[in-house]
Formats: C-alpha cells, sequence, structure tokens
C-alpha cells in the first residue's frame, strides 16, 4: 500500500533516453499514450488507503470520487459491477482501503485509480484481526465440542453479566419471569463495550465463579458493528470463558453476528431473548412433564411389585418341606399295605371257595379232605412266600427313599451340631446383616433359643 505513485526506475530511464535524444520529437497524443502505456503496464494492482471527498453515485450506478491524504489527491472511479458489493454505506470523510489500477485518459492527459474493492480501514483491520484470532484458537482446539460442558436442562440459579441498562437485560428478565418466575437471576452489571470493557467482563466473571450454586451464567449484549461487539473478542477474555467451571452461554449481538465468545463459550444462543428462552422452561411445561413422568413411574413401579409378587408366589410352590414327603411317603405305603391286605383276602375266600367245590365232587369224604388240605397248604404256603416279597421289596423302596430324604433334611445338617440363624421369618447368611442389639433366634437340632446382640465383633 502507498499513498503516492511512483514511477519505475525503467520507466525513468526511458523517459530520459527520450529527453537525450534531440532528433525525437512527439506530438501531445504520443506523450499521453507514452505515459499510460507506463503507467497501466507496471501498475497492474495497486492497494491504496486515503479519505473519501467530492464522491458522487451517478444515475448509471456508478461512483465517482476523489481520494486524498493530507497532501495529495487523485481521481477515483469504482464501476456498478464492483460497488454492488460493498455492505456499508460510502461518503464523504470516510477513510477506506481499495484495490484496484491506474487508468490513463489520453484526451485529456489525465489519470485517475481504477476501484475493484473498498473497505472500511477501521473495520477491515477488525476483521482481519477476528479471523487471525479465530484461526488461531481453532488450531490450539478452543472450539472442540469435546471441550463444552452441557447446559442443565432445569436450572436453579442464572447469572447474566450485562449491562444494566441496556435493552437486553430488559427483554431477558421480562421473558424469564414471564416463563419461570421461580428460577433465580443474578446480574452482574459491567460494561459492554469500549475501552476496559474485556477487563470488566473479567472481572464479572470471576465474581461470577465466586458465588455459591450457580449452574448457568450468560453473557448477553444487544447487537452492534463489529467495533461495538469487540470487547467479546479480546483473546483474554475468550481464554477466560473457555476454562469457565460453570457451563456458559454467549448471547452476543444479534443473529447475523459472531464474535470469538459464540465459539469458546458451551452453548451459543443467537440474541439475549432466545437465550431467556433456552434456560427458563416454562412452568406449564415442567408441570405437563413431571406428570407424564410420575405417571410412568407408577406403572413402572405397579409392574416390578406386580413381577415379584409373581416370583415369590411361584418359589413358594416350588418349596417342599422334606418331612411332609416323608409323611407322604408314609401315606402312600399304608395305601399300598391295605391294598395288599385286600388283594391277600380275596385271593384267599376265591381258593377256599374253590376248595369246597372240589371237595363236594370228591367221593370220599376223608379222601377230599385230604386233597384239600394238601391243596390248601400248598397255595397258603405260596401266598405266604409272595406276600412276604413283595412286603420285603416295599420296605426296601420305603427305607431307601426316606434315606435320600434324611440326607437333604436341613435337620439332619443340623444333627451334625450346626444351627439355623434367623431374623424374624428371614434366615440369617452374613454377618454384615447382624447388628448390636438385634433379637436373633437359633434353632438347634433339638430346641431353639432367642438370644439379643449387646456386643458384636465381625470377622472374616
Amino acid at each position: 500500500m502507498a499513498n503516492d505513485i511512483n514511477i519505475p526506475l525503467s520507466s525513468q530511464s526511458n523517459l530520459m533516453q527520450a529527453q537525450q535524444s534531440e532528433t525525437t520529437v512527439l506530438t501531445v497524443e504520443q506523450l499521453n499514450l507514452r505515459i499510460k502505456q507506463l503507467l497501466e503496464g507496471q501498475m497492474v494492482s495497486i492497494w491504496l488507503r486515503g479519505e473519501i471527498s467530492n464522491f458522487k453515485a451517478h444515475t448509471s450506478g456508478h461512483f465517482y470520487f476523489s481520494l486524498k491524504d493530507a497532501k495529495s489527491q487523485i481521481s477515483a472511479v469504482m464501476f456498478r459491477g464492483f460497488n454492488s458489493k460493498i455492505k456499508f454505506k460510502v461518503h464523504d470523510g470516510l477513510e477506506v482501503l481499495i484495490k484496484g489500477r491506474i487508468s490513463v485518459f489520453e484526451p485529456r492527459g489525465s489519470y485517475q485509480i481504477l476501484c475493484e474493492h473498498m473497505e472500511p480501514v477501521g473495520a477491515g483491520a477488525l476483521q482481519k484481526a477476528f479471523e487471525e484470532l479465530k484461526t488461531k484458537l481453532k488450531s490450539e482446539g478452543l472450539f472442540e465440542s469435546s471441550k463444552k460442558r452441557a447446559i442443565p436442562s432445569h436450572p436453579n440459579k442464572i447469572v447474566v453479566i450485562s449491562s444494566p441498562t441496556g435493552a437486553a437485560i430488559q427483554d431477558f428478565i421480562q421473558i424469564v419471569t414471564r416463563r419461570a418466575p421461580f428460577l433465580d437471576v443474578t446480574l452482574i452489571p459491567t460494561l459492554v463495550q469500549g475501552d476496559g470493557a474485556p477487563e470488566k467482563i473479567m472481572e464479572a466473571l470471576q465474581m461470577a465463579w465466586k458465588l455459591p450454586n450457580v449452574d448457568i451464567i450468560v453473557l448477553a449484549r444487544g447487537g452492534g458493528s463489529i467495533e461495538d461487539l469487540w470487547a467479546f473478542n479480546d483473546e483474554r477474555l475468550v481464554r477466560m470463558i473457555a476454562q469457565s467451571p460453570i457451563p456458559t452461554i454467549s448471547a452476543v449481538g444479534h443473529e447475523i453476528d459472531f464474535t470469538i465468545s459464540d465459539f469458546v463459550a458451551d452453548l451459543r444462543a443467537p440474541t439475549p431473548s432466545a437465550a431467556a428462552e433456552l434456560v427458563a422452561k416454562s412452568s406449564k411445561e415442567l408441570h405437563q412433564r413431571l406428570v407424564h413422568l410420575s405417571h410412568n413411574l407408577n406403572n413402572s413401579f405397579n409392574r416390578k411389585i406386580k413381577d415379584l409378587t409373581s416370583r415369590l408366589e411361584n418359589l413358594r410352590l416350588r418349596l417342599v418341606d422334606p418331612q411332609k414327603n416323608l409323611q407322604d411317603l408314609s401315606l402312600r405305603n399304608d395305601e399300598l399295605l391295605n391294598r395288599l391286605q385286600v388283594a391277600t383276602d380275596t385271593l384267599f375266600l376265591k381258593h377256599k371257595h374253590k376248595l369246597e367245590v372240589l371237595t363236594e365232587k370228591m367221593p370220599h369224604p376223608q379222601v377230599k379232605m385230604d386233597l384239600a388240605r394238601r391243596e390248601v397248604n400248598h397255595k397258603t404256603k405260596d401266598l405266604h412266600t409272595a406276600i412276604k416279597k413283595a412286603l420285603e421289596s416295599a420296605r426296601h423302596k420305603l427305607e431307601s427313599r426316606m434315606a435320600v430324604l434324611d440326607s437333604i433334611s436341613p435337620l439332619k445338617v443340623l444333627d451334625r451340631g450346626y444351627s439355623i440363624v434367623t431374623q424374624g421369618e428371614n434366615v440369617i447368611r452374613s454377618a454384615d446383616d447382624v447388628d448390636i442389639n438385634q433379637e436373633l433366634g437359633i434353632k438347634f437340632c433339638k430346641g431353639a433359643v432367642k438370644i439379643k446382640i449387646s456386643e458384636l465383633k465381625k470377622e472374616g
């Protein structure tokens, strides 16, 4: 960038050679053409800084103006195709930075600069500094989502750092009061623009960190130019926000405004009003949510109780008392013995009847009686043998089953010297379940006692 136009040494040499040549005589047109060729050929693109004066926006859409500094000025023109990209208002007295090229108007022998790009000096410098700091902090990983803390869904205490007289804090408080009047909102007043604003905001952050039970910190400021919002691009403040132990929301400017604080904060809100809606959940919505959760909790609890009751009943049905099992087997044995007795009596009567029939058919009473007696004795002997074998087999099976049941009976365990410790209906299985002054029951093989623990020393 330069304020003056310098002719290259090579071009100066060519002019000196033309002056020294006494045989070369130029016309005015030729001179202007050579000047045009020299300037436009050597200065293809230049940057120029100066103040705008004599500005005129022509009906054709072109801008005509002069660019001056303390000692010099140059005419300038910016055609419609280039000036349509400008996002600010051009006016006299505005200091700008332009990029363009030199153009010579031969008929009048005048030159001017054709502007292709224009930006305000202050805003351009700030924007460049913004981009450089943004790139630097991004490379350090300060913008990574893994470094951001989650914003509490239902905070109780919120600290707002803002100007106490700005519209931003008024809108914030109004929305919070309407949506969630039960929230505790603390305002820490501070400067939000101008000299010393970054330091004041940093002091307010340190105050917020010292307050008890703070859930969220909100940095709030209304919209403005890049200069107005520049305090929130201060590198010291930005790094402090990134290290905040409390979740922080950046609500600076309007929705289209961005500051470095937006990128390092845990959450960016488009506006202070949007931040208020984010942190202040509607009391009506919270009530509906609680009703829904309560209904789901009751249903879940009832289902769990029903399942546990069903499981307990199934376990109770599966639990068999060994003594009752022995009683059932004893009853079954008596039933079998009764059936055997009935069968024996029936068989005896049947053979007796048959003996009587045969006796009547025998010719001699004595012979008939002898034959019958022998047959009865034989049958009776066989019957007694069969009955004896059946009884021995049934007794053997009963003794075998009773031995198995006796081996797994809890009473058998007690018989070996063990005992069962209970508290109420529950069996104590761990020393951790025993406390001092607790009444316990102890069941032995023969009898039971109740004790109360007055001194306890747990081992193992």
